[in-house]
């Protein structure tokens, strides 16, 4: 076995959700995604491609409608992207994964900001490459980045810097002015920048596209750039398995051959979900916005008032990420409130080392009074703790 391989680290968010396994009385919120099921015009078509038999391969890159579709879908909310740009792959880890096989060497220096979802550290380093991190500030419950740290970090021996905005876990989103001073920076250290954006449609702030701030609006084709987009979150598909990414011209038809030795392609039938949640995008993702907005209104409020708890509201994303004073272990304190409170939460220290004490809860669930029935249960279950 790769030396590398051997020195994953096992999900600890995963370590904790076995520990709730076969408990009905558990509230689980530790996983991204939400509990509503999959809208059922995108079901349906996924049926009726079944039916017609489209059970065979297909192109590597995608169908040819849907690379179109996801280009129209791109070019409402961001300037022109072309259906050439696009390949189609077997859901957003997929898509991230394909981007740092096409991109990173053994050896190669890789730097990521954290707190992240650990995958993304975790795919340069089973390549060999050697993985820095700039750490996000956290003051009173909120992360920002240090744009100067970044900067010095990133120089013309790093072969690429790895983003993930709106942020998981956090909520920490880029604004328009850091993207550019990151862009600028990595064009004159012949960088190249993965954007994981796919929580760009889960942002809350007003914007005219209602959308994140994507550096599809301010790069160039030609770019170092390689965007990495997902069904799974703003059209309620995470086992669908359904992603995509936008890359430079000349890198389509290389990715198109590291799809082949992957996965092949993704499942007609899975592809014609996505085309049929791209046509009923202008309703599915706002309705989904809208909920999410409302659940995380809900649960931040009943959260800042829990002594000890420091949190404020996120930008974007489907996450609330806090700080419980007196719990330094979240590996610990995530197991604690699963197997006491039966309440699951994700431990901090599964995104970043500096997100030890902090917990991630995810907000997305169809019935907002699960949420306030979560945070009574965190109360209740402090209130017991000794020295409390």
């Amino acid at each position: 076995m790769r030396h590398a391989v051997e020195q994953l680290e096992a999900s600890r968010i995963r370590e904790v959700a076995n520990a709730g396994l076969g408990r009905d009385d558990v509230l689980a919120f530790w996983f991204g995604e939400s509990d509503e099921v999959t809208p059922e015009p995108i079901r349906r078509a996924a049926v009726e491609s079944i039916e017609r038999g489209e059970t065979f391969y297909a192109h590597n890159l995608g169908l040819p409608e849907l690379r179109e579709a996801i280009a129209d879908y791109l070019s409402g909310l961001h300037p022109q992207v072309g259906a050439e740009r696009i390949a189609v792959t077997s859901g957003g880890v997929s898509a991230l994964m394909l981007a740092v096989q096409l991109l990173v060497d053994a050896g190669d220096e890789v730097v990521a900001v954290t707190p992240v979802w650990p995958n993304l550290t975790a795919q340069p380093a089973i390549l060999g490459a050697a993985v820095r991190t700039v750490p996000l500030r956290a003051e009173q419950g909120a992360w920002s980045l240090d744009l100067d740290a970044l900067r010095a970090a990133v120089t013309q021996r790093t072969r690429l810097l790895i983003l993930n905005a709106p942020n998981n876990p956090t909520g920490w989103t880029l604004a328009r002015e850091e993207q550019q001073a990151i862009l600028d920076h990595c064009r004159a250290t012949g960088t190249w920048i993965l954007a994981d954006e796919v929580y760009e449609r889960l942002y809350f702030e007003p914007t005219p596209k209602a959308c994140a701030p994507s550096f599809l609006d301010i790069a160039t084709p030609q770019d170092r750039l390689v965007v990495a987009h997902s069904f799974s979150k703003s059209f309620l598909m995470t086992g669908w398995r359904l992603g995509w990414l936008v890359l430079p011209p000349h890198c389509v038809d290389a990715m198109g051959k590291l799809i082949e030795f992957n996965t092949s392609c993704t499942s007609v039938f899975t592809q014609r979900a996505g085309l049929a949640a791209l046509a009923h995008a202008s309703e599915i993702t706002p309705r989904v916005v809208a909920h999410l907005k409302a659940c995380r209104d809900t649960l931040l409020p009943l959260l800042a008032e829990v002594p000890g708890v420091r949190v404020q509201p996120p930008r974007g994303g489907m996450y609330a990420f806090f700080q419980l004073d007196g719990f330094p272990d979240s590996l610990d304190v995530a197991k604690r409130l699963v197997t006491e409170a039966g309440l699951g939460l994700a431990p901090g220290n599964a995104f970043a080392p500096e997100a030890q004490g902090w917990l991630r809860w995810c907000f997305a669930s169809k019935e907002p009074r699960r949420l306030a029935e979560g945070v009574r249960r965190l109360r209740h279950w402090l209130d017991g703790q000794p020295g409390i």
